[in-house]
């Protein structure tokens, strides 16, 4: 993985790929590369900023070309194992990984193929070189059949200049389409302000474009495949940083707008699927990484609605499913909708007869398209790395569905439109405490974050977002598992911050928060009322959700302490977007 862009038509391709380049970087990578023909192919790639690559471009100009960032899998980050690749004629970007790939490269190497990287994509070229003899697509599909593994990619051939050929197997790939040309991308976002609509590619599925046509094929029975177009309804705007130095700050500061549009749902989907909940024997979550947070939220905002239900990570659903059958109900989470162990799971509920129903930010997705229904967010493109407008927004949708299981969806909308309107208020206060706060926590090598009953997956998101940004060792626990080891790393100094709402579990919290102290933590308070053992205090004010909007300012202190270390936090290091390998 992690990100691929394509073109051809009747407009210069460089442009186009170099602006799909940066477009695509939200997603992750540590290299990237392009390549298009004119009357030979011409391809330029190294390690490095998208930003670096373009400025010393020295590509030949032409109507065709394919571009690719990289986020190592197989191999090095290296010039040589980053894309494209080529063969003799034929040049491949590739996402996904190729489990077969080393007796598909011993094989081609006994063919005489000589190989320049450590990577399994590079024997897409070899192999589809191998099966070339006047049509490229033909080639492409008869590669494709030797491939196992997930991947989505690209070729083209100098022997066929007008043509670009893309290939979906459980990696996300959509074609845009507009009057001057097609374009092929890892998902929407490059494609705004470039095709008007969009066509989303399904597994085993081929698309040969010339010019603005385009075709499309199953390539286990070359069958043609017909496919719909939708318009793509996003704007320029919607992924701009429109005067932000950071999309994180941008995403973070939208959430008062994105809790109101999450709360725009259809209710009459939502009451079925509530009923489909109700009438299930077995409930299952499945999420992975963020949205597995969420999904602990969900639980228990079910468990209050006297739904009993199991959270499961997308990566473990293959141990963990012997219980599912006709009578479950699945219930799967991803931003992206692109997530590869969570559509993997996806796949397996549905094998087994349990209705899957998602909640989603990308309309027309992978998981949205495998679902029986699904509650969209709403939220707008996420641009950062590091979800924070989508996690909230999930929470929203997750609320209002187990509200909907007692009869009270309605009831809760209203609430949460009031609280969007709390938190409008508290923003800029809770950016000033967040700033104060980031000099101490930018200056730690370790830092704890601890909470009980719902507040306890909110210090799991408080800590990820902190480590995953700000490159800080960070952890969230369950405030009474202290005592059970992790006790033994609090020292002099050692911030340790409580999610502490004022319920059943704030006494039981602050004493957990008073043996930490004894041991010399700095103890940092989150909470409607200030008490005398916090080292310092950040006042959350009282809503019908705390979890919810006990986030916010966790979000915010990652943000600022990522800041004071000269991280970039839109774009950590080593990690992706959108994780579409298991």
């Amino acid at each position: 993985m992690c990100g691929i862009i394509g073109y051809v038509g009747s407009e210069q391709a460089v442009p186009i790929l170099s602006e799909g380049l940066k477009k695509l970087e939200y997603r992750g990578y540590d290299s990237a590369g392009l390549a298009t023909i004119s009357n030979e192919i011409s391809l330029q790639k190294n390690v490095g900023a998208v930003s670096d690559i373009i400025s010393s471009l020295n590509v030949s100009p032409g109507k065709i070309g394919i571009a690719h960032t990289r986020w190592a899998t197989h191999g090095g980050v290296t010039k040589q194992n980053a894309h494209p690749h080529a063969s003799a004629s034929i040049v491949v970007v590739h996402n996904g990984i190729i489990e077969n790939y080393e007796s598909l490269k011993k094989e081609l190497v006994a063919g005489g193929c000589v190989f320049t990287s450590q990577t399994d994509s590079e024997v897409i070229p070899h192999l589809i070189e191998k099966y070339y003899v006047d049509n490229l697509e033909q080639a492409v599909i008869a590669a494709s059949k030797k491939l196992e593994g997930s991947f989505a990619f690209l070729a083209i051939s100098d022997k066929e200049k007008d043509k670009v050929v893309g290939v979906r197997k459980d990696s996300p790939l959509v074609v845009g389409l507009s009057s001057h040309g097609c374009f092929f991308a890892s998902d929407v976002t490059p494609l705004i302000g470039k095709a008007d609509r969009v066509v989303f590619m399904d597994d085993y599925e081929v698309a040969v474009a010339q010019g603005s046509d385009v075709k499309f094929y199953h390539y286990l029975d070359d069958r043609v495949v017909s496919k719909q177009s939708s318009e793509i309804a996003l704007s320029s705007e919607s992924t701009g940083l429109n005067g932000f130095d950071h999309y994180m700050l941008k995403e973070i500061l939208e959430q008062p707008l994105s809790i109101k549009q999450a709360c725009a749902q259809d209710f009459l989907k939502l009451e079925k699927i509530a009923g489909e909940v109700l009438n299930a024997k077995r409930v299952f979550f499945v999420a992975c990484g963020t949205s597995f947070h969420s999904a602990l939220v969900g639980k228990q905002l079910f468990s209050d609605s006297q739904k009993h239900s199991s959270v499961i990570l997308g990566s473990e659903f293959d141990f963990s499913n012997e219980l599912l059958n006709n009578e479950s109900v699945v219930i799967a989470i991803s931003q992206s909708g692109e997530t590869a162990d969570v559509l993997s799971a996806v796949k397996k509920a549905k094998e087994k007869g349990a209705k899957v129903y998602s909640i989603v930010n990308v309309v027309g997705s992978s998981l949205d398209r495998y679902s029986d229904l699904s509650l969209y967010l709403n939220c707008g493109p996420e641009i950062c790395v590091a979800s924070t407008k989508a996690f909230t927004s999930q929470l929203v949708v997750l609320y209002l569905l187990a509200n909907a299981l007692i009869g009270k969806a309605m009831r809760a909308k209203d609430d949460l439109m009031e609280l969007s309107e709390t938190l409008s208020g508290v923003l800029p206060y809770w950016g000033e405490k967040a700033e104060e706060l980031s000099e101490n926590i930018s200056k730690q090598r370790d830092v704890y974050f601890i909470g009980k009953s719902t507040s306890y997956p909110v210090v799991l998101e408080g800590a990820l977002k902190l480590k995953e940004i700000s490159y800080i060792h960070a952890e969230g626990m369950h405030a009474g598992e202290l005592k059970h080891g992790t006790m033994a790393l609090i020292s002099q100094g050692t911030p340790v911050v409580m999610v502490n709402p004022v319920d059943d579990s704030f006494i039981h919290t602050l004493n957990n928060g008073l043996e930490t102290k004894a041991r010399g933590a700095f103890l940092i308070g989150l909470s409607e009322v200030e008490n005398s053992a916090y080292d310092f205090f950040v006042r959350v004010p009282k809503s019908v959700f705390p979890a919810l909007m006990q986030t916010i300012p966790l979000q915010l202190i990652a943000y600022y302490s990522a800041l004071k270390l000269g991280r970039n936090p839109d774009k950590p290091r080593n990690l992706a977007k959108s994780v579409t390998v298991k």
